[in-house]
């Protein structure tokens, strides 16, 4: 057997129950054949392990971040402020204000910290492994390939017209 790529993509999320939202990320990456690599990080619970993490990304040679976090949802910034990468931000979706809270805590970065702030839960988690795919992609012909034949796939799954399943005797064209 030969030996596993290096991760190129970091996934992190603020506790164990973001897994939920951020496996659909790493789902995407597989589907791209993007080698990441995946940890719980909390930016108040481990700063220490956050700081460790985010200082040491590029030279592990990641080229990508994926920061999913709930609630005050601190991590993708903290991430990005020690980090020249890209961070991208997922806001998991929160008990009390329905992931709003993750949203707005991520997408206000003041200017200088960056962090590119996707959709609340699944979309967003999906968006941002596409995005991560998009940045690969400029230094990867492989996964540019899997990215065209990713977006192929997603438009052929379109029906060019609607169905409706509870009805057997319309009349189509």
């Amino acid at each position: 057997m030969g030996k596993a790529a290096p991760p190129q993509v970091g996934i992190i999320m603020g506790s164990q129950s973001d897994w939920e939202t951020m496996r659909h990320a790493a789902q995407v990456l597989s589907d791209l054949g993007i080698a990441f690599e995946t940890r719980v990080v909390s930016a108040h619970r481990t700063p220490k392990r956050l700081y460790d993490y985010a200082t040491s990304a590029k030279g592990r040679g990641l080229k990508v971040i994926i920061a999913g976090a709930g609630g005050a949802a601190h991590l993708p910034g903290m991430a990005a402020a020690m980090t020249t990468l890209p961070v991208f931000g997922v806001p998991v979706e929160s008990k009390a204000l329905k992931g709003m809270d993750s949203l707005l805590s991520i997408v206000q970065m003041p200017g200088g910290i960056p962090v590119g702030t996707l959709a609340i839960g699944k979309a967003g988690a999906t968006n941002a492994a596409l995005l991560a795919g998009a940045v690969i992609a400029l230094m990867n012909p492989e996964v540019d390939a899997a990215l065209e034949a990713w977006r192929a796939r997603q438009t052929d799954s379109v029906a060019e017209a609607p169905v409706d399943p509870d009805s057997s005797d319309l009349i189509r064209p």
